[in-house]
C-alpha cells in the first residue's frame, strides 16, 4: 500500500470494514486506521493528526458522512494512534471519543503527552501535528469489560496495559477479530513478519505477555494491527510472546557487555534489518525507541 491507500479488510470473517495508510513518519506500510461501516459508524484510531484528512477520504470511500460518524475510539493515547482524535471529533461532530480511563484526561489536555512525546520521539517531532483538545463532554471513558455498541457490531474492551497503562484492545465478535493496539507488536504485512514494540517510559515485558494471553482467550480469526493492517490470527501470538521475550533478554545482555547504554542503542539500531521496508531514518528511529523502552523496563525491574 501507498500513504493515502484505502483497503477493505477481506480477512477471516471481516466484512464492513476497511483501513487507510495514514503515512506515519512519512512512511508508507506503517500506520493503519480502521473505519467500520456498522449501523453507528466507527473509526479505530486516529493517526499523528498529521495526513488526518486521509480519514476522512477513507470515510467518504465508505459512503460514511463525518456527521453520521457514532464513535471514534483510539486504541490508547500514544500520538501515533491518537493524535489526530481531536481533528477527528472536530471533522465528526456528533462523535463520542470512546478510550480508556487512563488515557482520556490526556485527551482533553494533551499537554503533558506532548512533552512526553518530544521527550522520547527528538527530533522526529516534525511529523507530528500538535494535538488538539478533545471536549471533555464528548469523552467516554472505557474500562475493562466495557461493551461500545455499535448496532450491528460491538467493540468489547479489554484493558491490555503492558504496552501503556491507557491501553485497550478492542473484540468485534461479529467480525471475529481483534483490534490489536500494540499489543500484538508490529506487523510487517511484505515479510509476514514481526517486530517488538517496546517504548518507553511504561513497557513493561509480564504485563505485555500477559495481554498477548488476552488476545488468545479470546481467539480471534483476525489481528488488526495498528502497525500494520490486518492478518489472520494463525500461529502470531505465540511468535510474538516468543519475540518479545528474546528482544529483552538480547537487550539485557547487550546491557551486560556495552560499558554504556549509548553503546546499546547504537548496537541494535546498527543491527537493524527493517531499513528495506521502512527506510533508514524510520527503521533507526523505531529500532532506538524500543531498545530505549527496554532498558527503562530493565532499570525500573533492577530497582
Amino acid at each position: 500500500m501507498a500513504i493515502g491507500d484505502v483497503s477493505q479488510v477481506t480477512t477471516g470473517d471481516c466484512h464492513d470494514l476497511s483501513y487507510v495508510d495514514v503515512g506515519l513518519y512519512d512512511t508508507p506500510g506503517y500506520g493503519s486506521v480502521y473505519v467500520l461501516d456498522a449501523e453507528r459508524p466507527a473509526i479505530v484510531d486516529t493517526g499523528i493528526g498529521t495526513n488526518y484528512e486521509l480519514v476522512l477520504d477513507a470515510l467518504a470511500e465508505a459512503g460514511i458522512a463525518p456527521e453520521d460518524v457514532a464513535v471514534i475510539a483510539p486504541t490508547h493515547v500514544h500520538l501515533d494512534h491518537a493524535g489526530g482524535t481531536g481533528y477527528l471529533a472536530e471533522a465528526c461532530p456528533n462523535a463520542a471519543i470512546a478510550v480508556h480511563e487512563i488515557g482520556a484526561p490526556h485527551l482533553v489536555d494533551p499537554a503533558r503527552l506532548v512533552s512526553g512525546t518530544k521527550r522520547a520521539v527528538g527530533a522526529r517531532w516534525q511529523y507530528y501535528a500538535d494535538p488538539k483538545p478533545v471536549p471533555q463532554q464528548r469523552t467516554r471513558e472505557l474500562t475493562n469489560g466495557d461493551v461500545i455498541d455499535l448496532g450491528d457490531h460491538a467493540l468489547e474492551v479489554h484493558h491490555a496495559p503492558g504496552h501503556a497503562p491507557h491501553q485497550a484492545i478492542y473484540h468485534d465478535p461479529a467480525n471475529d477479530a481483534v483490534f490489536t493496539a500494540d499489543a500484538a507488536g508490529i506487523y510487517i504485512p511484505e515479510r509476514d513478519d514481526l517486530r517488538p514494540t517496546t517504548p518507553p517510559s511504561n513497557f513493561d515485558l509480564d504485563a505485555s505477555l500477559s495481554d498477548v494471553e488476552t488476545i488468545e482467550a479470546i481467539d480471534p480469526g483476525t489481528l488488526l494491527f495498528g502497525h500494520f493492517g490486518p492478518r489472520e490470527t494463525g500461529n502470531v501470538l505465540p511468535r510474538y510472546a516468543t519475540l518479545l521475550t528474546e528482544w529483552v533478554e538480547a537487550i539485557a545482555a547487550a546491557r551486560a557487555d556495552f560499558e554504556d547504554d549509548e553503546a546499546v542503542v547504537k548496537y541494535f539500531v546498527d543491527e537493524a534489518d527493517t531499513a528495506a521496508v521502512w527506510g533508514d531514518e524510520h527503521a533507526a528511529a523505531e529500532t532506538e525507541i524500543n531498545v530505549r523502552g527496554v532498558l527503562v523496563a530493565l532499570d525500573r525491574r533492577e530497582g
